[in-house]
């Protein structure tokens, strides 16, 4: 079947053009999604578990049930569809990740032919020479699958993405933080050109309009050329932390891969191909996606700082109430673990409706106390005032009411929504970042009040913090939701 030129074809307009999506529930497949709904884009998305995916997506967006391995179950998938993006990657595979991705490719693409899709789009890996991983040459020879099926094909091929969530931002995020001292093989001294995820969307977005007749490979790159060592410094640097890396002529990827599981997320066998793959050079050596689209993309620092800022965001957004209902968190010793951050929730239901039982919250600190452990509290003011910091001194402004940004003893108010949310951030001398949230939500007549208490720990010294104080913090928050809850009684 010969495929029409771009040109030939009747345009529509953007909006309602279909794309059809392919692993929107992995991580840049996610992202992309969000920003094709929510600019208006017609999405269908590719799902072996259609159930799964149609709860985290708009009402506008289809959801259909195929699978790349199974050629009869994707062309009445790309049914209409004008594009269609291909991130699918089976590198956590059992068997051979490369002859997964080979038959993947090869059944997507000769389905997109038999369907009439106009465009392909594909985000593959940078990469040259004949030295290339298995992980390199394997996202390769799908662009390359792709692109022969005579479907004009956009690839576009990238560094090291770097976003919170990223595999990359992980293994970074932990081997700095758990490591004061760190021994450095010869692959942390590649260059590479690593790239923001929000980079990597707007490539992606643009790809989708980009009118072309014939395939194209785009490299596409940050700002700055960096090696995983500078972006470890980097990373360092960012969260305050100090760090002696002391370089080995050699650790194999499979010991680097042994030794990236014991201090990781990343588990062994993703870990090995990851560090297999940094061995090769991954930087832009063919300019010419900074003139094709419009992204003016970030450099190495702005990247970290903008993912350990959305990660704050997302997490200062979270509702506790949720999650910490469920089955799966079970109590652990020093809290739940999310992310690099320990979290310590409890609740207590009360007769008082919200409004009544919030008002417990909002008289906290200062001359009225903390509603259990006043001395344990002022104890840890004075302690905080010896090692240099405002202590309990400070006290708050208005004994009755809470306003963001107003000082309540040695906390600041981040949020406050009256009757729903209290959330204060701590200014003590700490070996990290803490605070400490309240959630009132409705519970029949009466109401649900949920205490969570949230540290961000800084290096090894933040985590011997929370471990040493966890049994205290335990006695001292338990016994002051517990007097929250006796306060709103008492007013209901």
């Amino acid at each position: 079947m010969t495929q029409p030129s771009i040109e030939s074809l009747p345009s529509a307009g953007t909006n309602e053009r279909l794309i059809l999506l392919t692993g929107a529930t992995g991580y840049v497949g996610g992202r992309l999604l969000a920003q094709l709904e929510s600019s208006g884009r017609r999405v269908r998305c590719l799902s072996r578990n259609p159930q799964a995916l149609q709860s985290r997506v708009q009402p506008t967006t289809e959801v259909v049930k195929a699978d790349a391995l199974d050629p009869e179950s994707l062309v009445p998938a790309m049914a209409g569809v004008d594009t269609a993006v291909y991130l699918v990657h089976s590198m956590g595979a059992e068997e051979s990740f490369a002859e997964q991705d080979r038959r993947a490719a090869h059944a997507f693409s000769a389905a997109a032919v038999q369907s009439g899709v106009r465009k392909l789009v594909y985000l593959g890996g940078l990469g040259s020479g004949s030295g290339l991983s298995e992980h390199l040459k394997s996202r390769q020879e799908v662009g390359r699958i792709l692109r022969e099926s005579g479907v004009p094909t956009i690839e576009l091929r990238a560094s090291i993405i770097v976003g919170s969530g990223s595999s990359s931002f992980e293994m970074i995020r932990a081997l700095v933080e758990k490591l004061p001292i760190m021994i450095t093989p010869r692959w942390v001294r590649t260059r590479a050109q690593p790239i923001a995820i929000e980079d990597v969307i707007a490539y992606l977005v643009q790809a989708l309009d980009l009118e072309i007749r014939e395939s194209r490979i785009f490299e596409i790159g940050g700002a700055d050329q960096a090696t995983y060592l500078g972006l470890m410094k980097e990373y360092a640097r960012q969260r305050n932390l100090k760090r002696w890396m002391i370089p080995v002529p050699v650790l194999t990827p499979y010991l680097s891969s042994l030794w990236l599981g014991l201090v990781t997320p990343v588990y062994a066998r993703l870990g090995r191909q990851l560090v297999d793959s940094l061995r090769n050079e991954t930087v832009v050596r063919d300019p010419a996606a900074l003139t094709a689209f419009t992204v003016k993309p970030i450099g190495v620092k702005a990247a970290l700082g903008r993912a350990l800022a959305k990660e704050d965001r997302e997490f200062a957004q979270t509702r506790w109430s949720d999650p910490f209902s469920s089955r799966y968190f079970k109590p652990a010793y020093g809290g739940v673990k999310f992310g690099r951050r320990f979290v310590d929730s409890r609740s207590l239901a009360v007769s008082a409706p919200p409004e009544i039982a919030f008002r417990p919250l909002e008289r906290l600190g200062g001359e009225t106390g903390w509603s259990y452990g006043d001395r344990l509290w002022r104890l840890r003011g004075f302690l905080d005032l010896i090692f240099g910091g405002a202590g309990t001194r400070r006290g708050r402004r208005d004994p009755h009411r809470l306003h963001p940004g107003d000082t309540v003893d040695f906390w600041r108010v981040a949020e406050i929504k009256r009757g729903e949310l209290l959330r204060l951030s701590a200014e003590m001398r700490l070996p990290g970042r803490a605070w400490l949230q309240f959630d009132v939500q409705p519970n029949g007549t009466g109401s649900v009040i949920r205490q969570t208490a949230i540290f961000d720990p800084v290096g090894l010294s933040g985590q011997f913090y929370v471990y040493l104080l966890f049994p205290l913090h335990q006695c001292i928050f338990a016994g002051m939701l517990a007097g929250i809850a006796q306060a709103a009684e008492k007013h209901s």
